[in-house]
């Protein structure tokens, strides 16, 4: 099985979520027992019990038929934890306490092998190879992806990254929109409709 990446724009606190096909992508190739990682290394502690409370509720939500059983991540077992996964849920908060937690695994990629991992706003970022986000500016991620992206893109931040990496194309996502990826770096675009 190829490694599966799916990069998701973000969300819009407070507003009407409309995050069904994106979870329903996260799970469409997924075994018919699925392990979900829930990574809340990007969240302030304090954050971590209600979006793990919403991200499940949303997964089971888009399941189908599918039997979810869910686990969040610590830094201390998370190799551990990433081989026994089937999903690895890497979701948004702050891109360098993200980029922070997840360079203590320098095998990341490799960990990372065979596997479906999706990532919004700061967990997107951090896969590609460099990235802009409004608070911490313009940094490099890890390059499993090999693309520059902007999350909660917005016209006015279209130039932020033209200075980096210019041989690599960039990724405009908007919020509540993303893309897939596979380890090969084909792609295909998936819209909410």
């Amino acid at each position: 099985m190829k490694t599966k990446f799916i990069l998701h724009g973000g969300f819009t606190t407070g507003e009407k979520q409309e995050n069904n096909p994106f979870f329903q992508e996260i799970l469409s190739s997924a075994p018919s027992e699925t392990k979900v990682l829930l990574v809340y290394f990007a969240k302030e502690p304090d954050r971590i019990a209600k979006n793990r409370e919403e991200d499940i509720e949303q997964f089971n939500r888009d399941k189908g038929d599918k039997i979810l059983s869910f686990e969040v991540a610590t830094e201390d077992l998370f190799p551990e934890q990433v081989k026994k996964a089937d999903v690895i849920y890497l979701h948004g908060g702050h891109s360098g306490k993200l980029l922070d937690a997840l360079k203590k695994f320098p095998n990341l990629g490799q960990l990372f092998g065979g596997k479906i991992i999706a990532g919004d706003s700061a967990g997107a970022n951090v896969l590609t190879a460099a990235f802009y986000s409004q608070k911490i500016g313009v940094s490099e991620g890890f390059g499993l992806v090999p693309i520059k992206i902007i999350s909660h893109y917005r016209e006015e931040n279209k130039d932020k990254l033209n200075e980096v990496r210019p041989e690599l194309d960039t990724l405009f996502l908007p919020e509540y929109h993303f893309k897939v990826f596979y380890s090969d770096t084909s792609h295909r675009k998936v819209d909410r409709s």
